[in-house]
């Protein structure tokens, strides 16, 4: 009710009639760079609105308290309310080439409701399942972050070639180190296009 919510263009699938609509569109170099959208949509309401991504997976939401920054991938980020704070921030190259986040990613702070999404299911990892305590190292296999509020490191798992290793990331991994929480999605997207580039071919 009168409470504004931001949305990545396109993610509507419906709304009510006395929601009100408004497009906003921020050129900036760094928007271009990070290959983050240019286009914000803001909903009003008295209504009900209907959201989406355009990945097959699950939606869930992090409340923000002002006290926790949070880093999300671009295809992560679905909505947040008024009050949350989303900025780009570029990441090291190491990071940007086999994390599977890219250069620059989202980094959410303020107070109020951030929406993601994932490819596949959401699994979260904190004090409320197995705990991620202070100091607590826990691996992840990269392409499968959503989203993180805890620093973490690349880290080699697996021996192979060189050559291997820097043309498939075989093997690298994101090293999560307590506190913090992390969210993960059960398929990777890359994976899944080549997968799925793979059965074109054959098809041919």
């Amino acid at each position: 009710m009168g409470c504004p919510l931001s949305a990545k263009p396109g993610a509507m699938i419906a709304m009510s009639p006395t929601m009100t609509l408004k497009g906003e569109v921020k050129f900036s170099v760094k928007k271009m760079i990070a290959g983050a959208e240019l286009g914000t949509s803001h909903y009003i309401g008295p209504g009900e609105l209907l959201l989406a991504p355009p990945m097959l997976g699950d939606i869930t939401t992090i409340r923000l308290d002002g006290t926790t920054q949070w880093t999300c991938g671009h295809d992560a980020y679905l909505a947040y309310t008024q009050g949350v704070i989303k900025d780009h921030k570029r990441q090291g190259i190491g990071k940007a080439m086999f994390s599977g986040e890219g250069l620059f990613v989202y980094k959410i702070s303020g107070i109020g409701i951030l929406w993601i999404s994932s490819f596949g299911a959401i699994i979260r990892k904190d004090a409320s399942s197995i705990l991620l305590a202070d100091g607590e190292k826990y691996i992840v296999d990269n392409g499968h972050l959503v989203a993180w509020n805890t620093k973490y490191i690349l880290e080699r798992v697996a021996s192979g070639g060189i050559i291997s290793n820097l043309a498939s990331a075989e093997g690298l991994v994101c090293k999560f180190t307590g506190p913090g929480t992390i969210y993960l999605q059960t398929r990777n997207g890359r994976a899944f296009a080549a997968f799925m580039g793979g059965q074109s071919l054959q098809g041919i």
